[in-house]
């Protein structure tokens, strides 16, 4: 999907008010989050590399959160390779 802040997808499918953005720069694909209930989040953090986030899930390997899941790059792919 796009919208003008780009191309993005639902990383949480039950929940529409959460997006993850992608895109690529240099071929590396990049991430960011934006969360309708929570503005600030979009202006506080930038893009984030998806080695970054791998780097980070190896050191947070406990809790309820999956970075793989809401940072899924083979989504990411898919929307980069045809981002109609």
């Amino acid at each position: 999907m796009k919208d003008k802040r780009g191309l993005y997808y639902y990383p949480f499918p039950e929940n529409k008010r959460v997006r993850m953005y992608v895109r690529k720069q240099a071929d590396i694909i990049e991430f960011r989050l934006w969360n309708q209930d929570d503005p600030k989040l979009w202006k506080e953090h930038g893009w984030v590399p998806y080695d970054a986030i791998l780097q980070a899930t190896e050191m947070h390997k406990t809790g309820n959160f999956k970075p793989k899941q809401a940072y899924d790059i083979e989504i990411a792919k898919a929307l980069l390779k045809d981002p109609s």
